[in-house]
């Protein structure tokens, strides 16, 4: 490099860090501004690189007021070509050196050329080096990103049930009943059958385990037994109690891997299509003052699902999931509503007192009088907390009796909501909401196991 050209790069580095040098500024405006710089593109006499870092920025300053103007010329390298150039067979040993490790760093590469006699000790530079890896695609970036990764093969379960894909979405808002003026979040819990692209879901105020286990036995009742059930692992995927109820129902319950959603993309690509196709039009509504609770929401959301979802072919099967689910030739496996609920009770353990008497979320019951001073395992819905189950030593006693219900379902459920009301004016989920009523009303009576899966309350 000649003079002309070191002079052209000392009045550029000049000119860049001449606002730094020309104000009187505090340490952190001065930080300030080297970071606004280093974010702006650059024309960097003779390179193609367009950005130059805060560290480089800062060692210009350093060396401006170290040397003046003359301290911003690139220095004349006094080594010659042959000393800096790396043979095939060094550069060869080096890479097979990060190929066997590609976490180890250029400096331990070059230990260890030396000590095994390569290359002679101190030859080899290490800013070189790392030159020739990157360029030859072995650079510790380079190695990691071919390490970590992935090429990806689409999967479809071989039958109905044999998988299914469950999530929650955070889907819109609706009016807050006791607070005029402000919203409630409502949450989306779902769960996509891999085959048929069948879905259950339903709308709740939160995401809490209760509406999990809720949402999924409702899908049990209307689908049957899954085989396994594919989830991620948030906090209600991962407790205690769901993994109980999945091993004593048959179900192997699996965790995608952290930060890896892609097997579980059909549920994924499910809640993009409610988010495009159904929110819209119940924002609309909500917006109208049409939609105001919970139970209307799920009313509308679930004619949605049969009249807009069920009966749309699908873009991958080119089937609508109704047909692929109901003509599929795999036995569904049934469970007893009754045999169900007793899987899905809550446990917990108690110790009567001397009266033979406890307590539970706020409320007091009595148990038989053999049992005071005892400690039993009460079994319970927390949907219905005036049904206590007790046993003791792994008999069932007589349950226990309320004594004081304070509070009929567990403190974190709401109340049961009201009936849906008849809503006016002209949208796609009236519509919807219209087909669906008289279809479920021509089917209404044809089966009982129609009539043992509604669910209590107003709500489907």
């Amino acid at each position: 490099m000649d003079d002309t050209h070191r002079e052209e790069i000392a009045t550029f580095r000049w000119n860049l860090i001449a606002p730094v040098m020309t104000q009187n500024l505090t340490r952190l405006e001065q930080r300030r501004l080297l970071q606004d710089l280093a974010r702006q593109s650059q024309s960097i006499p003779h390179s193609d690189k367009t950005r130059v870092s805060v560290r480089t920025l800062e060692r210009w300053i350093a060396a401006y007021r170290r040397c003046g103007f003359a301290g911003l010329k690139p220095k004349i390298r006094t080594d010659t070509g042959e000393g800096r150039r790396i043979t095939g067979e060094i550069l060869q040993a080096a890479m097979d050196l990060r190929r066997a490790v590609p976490d180890r760093s250029v400096r331990q590469i070059i230990t260890v050329l030396e000590m095994s006699g390569t290359v002679p000790r101190g030859q080899l530079k290490r800013s070189t080096l790392n030159r020739y890896l990157v360029r030859a695609g072995y650079g510790q970036r380079q190695m990691l990103q071919k390490k970590h990764r992935t090429t990806f093969r689409r999967f479809e379960a071989a039958a109905r049930n044999d998988c299914w894909q469950g999530d929650v979405c955070h889907l819109l808002s609706l009016p807050h009943p006791g607070q005029p003026g402000k919203s409630r979040q409502v949450y989306l819990i779902a769960f996509i059958d891999d085959k048929s692209r069948q879905v259950y879901g339903q709308m709740y105020l939160d995401e809490k385990l209760p509406r999990l286990e809720d949402c999924l036995k409702r899908t049990i009742l209307r689908c049957g037994l899954p085989r396994r059930i594919y989830v991620d692992n948030g906090a209600i995927f991962s407790t205690r109690h769901l993994s109980r109820i999945c091993g004593q129902l048959g179900i192997r319950l699996s965790h995608s891997r952290p930060y890896r959603p892609q097997g579980r993309g059909k549920v994924e690509k499910f809640f993009q299509y409610v988010e495009k196709s159904f929110r819209p039009e119940a924002r609309a509504l909500i917006d109208a003052g049409s939609l105001t609770t919970l139970a209307q929401l799920n009313e509308f959301f679930w004619a949605w699902l049969e009249v807009a979802y069920h009966n749309k072919p699908h873009g991958a099967t080119k089937h609508t999931p109704r047909e692929r689910f109901d003509q599929d030739p795999e036995p569904l496996r049934r469970i007893d509503p009754t045999a169900l609920r007793e899987v899905f009770l809550w446990e917990e353990d108690r110790t009567a007192d001397k009266t033979a008497c406890f307590s539970l979320h706020s409320n007091h019951y009595e148990v038989e009088a053999v049992l005071a001073r005892r400690k039993v395992r009460v079994r319970y819905d927390p949907y219905d907390l005036s049904q206590i189950q007790v046993w003791h030593e792994g008999t069932r006693f007589p349950d226990a009796v309320p004594l004081e219900l304070r509070r009929p379902r567990h403190q974190a459920l709401p109340a049961p909501p009201e009936p849906p009301l008849p809503t006016p004016g002209l949208n796609f989920l009236t519509l919807a909401k219209r087909q669906h009523d008289q279809e479920r009303q021509a089917r209404l009576g044809q089966t009982s196991f129609a009539r043992l899966t509604q669910p209590k309350g107003g709500e489907k």
